[in-house]
C-alpha cells in the first residue's frame, strides 16, 4: 500500500510513522485512518522492525478529526457513509485496537497540537513524550460529541479515572507540563531533541532483547488491564514460561549471561510465537 497521509520511514530497527497533510496539521482522516493499520500489518510483519516511533509532520501531531465537512463531519447519514449495519465503526477505535494489538513497542513523539483523535490515539502507546510545544486535548464535550478511540478504556487505565474525568468534562487544551503532571507523558523535550529522545527509548527497548519475548510481554501487560483476577495473569505467565523457557531465545539469554558477552538472540516474532498466541480469542484458558 503506498501512502498520502503518513510516511514510513525505517532505520535500523526502528520505523518511524509521521502523521503528514502539511496543509491541515495532519488531522485525521479515514485514508489516515487505513494507512495506519495498514502500516502496524506491516511492521508486525517485519523482524528488523523492534520499535515504533509516531510523530507529527511540522508544528502539529495532529489537530483532531478533519472539520472540512463542517457541522456534518460527524453525521455518516448525511455525508453518504453510513454503513449497512446499525452502528458505523469509529475509525479512531479501529486505529487503536490495532496499536493496542501490535506486538512491537510503540512510543508517541509529541511534537505539537494533539487534539481529539490527536489526543486519544497515544493512549495505546507504550511510552509518550512531548515537546514543549505540545498541546493536548480532550476536547469532546466542546464539540457536543463523546470521547472516541476506545478511550473511555485508556485514558482512566493510563492517567486514573479523576485526571481523566477531569480532562474530558471540561474540553479544555493543557500544556505539556499538565499533561506529564497527570501521567499522559513521560518526559519533555527541546523541540530540536524530541526525536533523538525518542530514538533512545526505542533503541534500549530494540538492542540486547529478545523480539519473542518483548512481543509476548507487551500483550501480557496490556491485556491484563482488563482481568479481573490475578489468576488470569498467572496462566498466561504460566503458559509463557513453559514456552519460552524451552526455547533458543532463553538458552541464549541465559548462556550470554554466564559469559558475560552481548546474547545473539535468534526467534522471530513472525515465525515463533507460540502456539497459545493469541490466547485472548480462545473461549477460556486450557
Amino acid at each position: 500500500m503506498s501512502y498520502s497521509e503518513i510516511t514510513y520511514q525505517k532505520e535500523g530497527p526502528i520505523l518511524t510513522i509521521t502523521l503528514y497533510r502539511p496543509d491541515r496539521m495532519n488531522a485525521f482522516t479515514h485514508v489516515m485512518r487505513d494507512e495506519l493499520i495498514d502500516a502496524f500489518d506491516q511492521a508486525d510483519n517485519d523482524d528488523e522492525v523492534r520499535a515504533i516511533i509516531i510523530t507529527g509532520h511540522g508544528k502539529a501531531f495532529c489537530a483532531g478529526a478533519d472539520l472540512g465537512a463542517g457541522k456534518d463531519t460527524f453525521n455518516y447519514e448525511k455525508r453518504g457513509l453510513k454503513e449497512k449495519k446499525a452502528i458505523n465503526r469509529d475509525g479512531g477505535g479501529q486505529v487503536t485496537l490495532r496499536m493496542f494489538n501490535c506486538k512491537k513497542p510503540v512510543i508517541g513523539a509529541i511534537n505539537g497540537a494533539a487534539v481529539g483523535i490527536g489526543a486519544t490515539m497515544t493512549l495505546p502507546m507504550d511510552i509518550r513524550i512531548a515537546s514543549e510545544k505540545a498541546r493536548f486535548g480532550f476536547v469532546f464535550s466542546k464539540r457536543g460529541i463523546v470521547p472516541e478511540a476506545c478511550s473511555s478504556w485508556f485514558l482512566p487505565r493510563v492517567v486514573g479515572i479523576s485526571q481523566a474525568l477531569d480532562w474530558v468534562y471540561s474540553g479544555r487544551v493543557f500544556s505539556a507540563e499538565e499533561a506529564k503532571a497527570g501521567g499522559l507523558v513521560k518526559s519533555i523535550h527541546a523541540e530540536e531533541d524530541l526525536l533523538e529522545a525518542a530514538r533512545a527509548i526505542a533503541l534500549s527497548y530494540a538492542e540486547q532483547t529478545s523480539a519473542v519475548s518483548v512481543a509476548l510481554a507487551r500483550q501480557m501487560m496490556w491485556k491484563m488491564l482488563g482481568a479481573d483476577h490475578p489468576m488470569e495473569a498467572h496462566k498466561v505467565d504460566s503458559r509463557g514460561i513453559s514456552y519460552m523457557g524451552q526455547s533458543a531465545d532463553v538458552a541464549e539469554g541465559v548462556q550470554s549471561f554466564l559469559e558475560k558477552r552481548p546474547a545473539e538472540f535468534s526467534m522471530k516474532v513472525s515465525e515463533d510465537m507460540p502456539e497459545y498466541y493469541p490466547w485472548w480469542d480462545e473461549p477460556e484458558f486450557k
